[in-house]
């Protein structure tokens, strides 16, 4: 892959209505704001979302000054090169602790929206971070409003690093990759957007019907039966990921036998 041949790609910027063209979504996407420039697209779709913005609004950008993943951390990628995008969800069958299931929806459209798209076959690492080979090319964070023990909206966000090479940023960890990386070329961000779009819409009209998308979600887990070290609020946890439940958590065997439920933590493979 030549810089060459990735500026090319990332000389051209998205737009709204080159989304919307020919998507044939129910739901998602029907409407699109296209910012060049923001600090964070989560923070824009809650401010749509505020003031009344339909279910499946998508806010994007070319740029992110200020992104965000869990736990805090950053999300950086160079301008014009990645999809950098949030959804504005309202499910109305969810309570405010079942939110992990909109981002199961969401990881299991992503990674069938980037095989249609390109043919990789992405995985999910617990609980929201997406692979390729193993190394890290999207996250996901969603972000719920809620009033008293009524879920308002999510707000789901993603970051995928497309069109540049991982080596290229210093400051991106070493388990980090594109999809420039993977496939030795670049890839055409607004079919990608649109492929996504559409997978994500398949698997959230199923939640919306009441199914629960576990199983599915459980079988694309690169977390699952493999020795785990979590930092967690309590301390370090270490064992086998032995399950995970319907809400989401992950369910690490200790060495002792007894068993962690884990609802949020960083979680990395370890030896034994």
């Amino acid at each position: 892959m030549t810089n060459d041949k990735v500026k090319s790609i990332e000389e051209e910027p998205l737009a709204a209505d080159a989304i919307t063209r020919g998507l044939g979504t129910r739901l998602l996407a029907r409407r699109v704001v296209y910012h060049a420039r923001v600090a964070s697209t989560n923070d824009i779709a809650k401010q749509l979302a505020d003031a009344g913005e339909p279910e499946g609004t998508l806010g994007i950008a070319d740029e992110q000054t200020t992104g965000r993943g869990r736990l805090g951390r950053t999300w950086v990628t160079p301008p014009r090169s990645s999809i950098l995008m949030s959804l504005i969800l309202r499910p109305r069958a969810l309570a405010p602790h079942q939110i992990a299931r909109v981002t199961m929806a969401v990881a299991l459209g992503a990674c069938d929206g980037i095989r249609a798209a390109t043919g990789l076959d992405a995985r999910i690492k617990w609980p929201n971070d997406l692979l390729l080979r193993g190394k890290k090319c999207a996250g996901i964070l969603a972000e719920a409003e809620t009033t008293e023990d009524q879920l308002d909206y999510v707000i789901v966000g993603m970051g995928l690093n497309v069109n540049f090479a991982a080596a290229a940023l210093p400051d991106l960890p070493r388990d980090a990759t594109t999809l420039a990386d993977e496939l030795g070329a670049p890839t055409p961000r607004t079919p990608l957007v649109q492929a996504l779009v559409q997978h994500i819409e398949h698997y959230y009209l199923r939640l919306e019907k009441g199914e629960n998308l576990r199983d599915d979600w459980a079988a694309r887990l690169v977390t699952l039966n493999q020795p785990v070290r979590a930092q967690t609020a309590w301390g370090v946890e270490e064992g086998i990921a032995e399950n995970v439940d319907d809400v989401g958590a992950l369910l690490v065997r200790r060495a002792n036998g007894s068993l962690a439920r884990l609802i949020e933590g960083d979680v990395t493979l370890s030896s034994r």
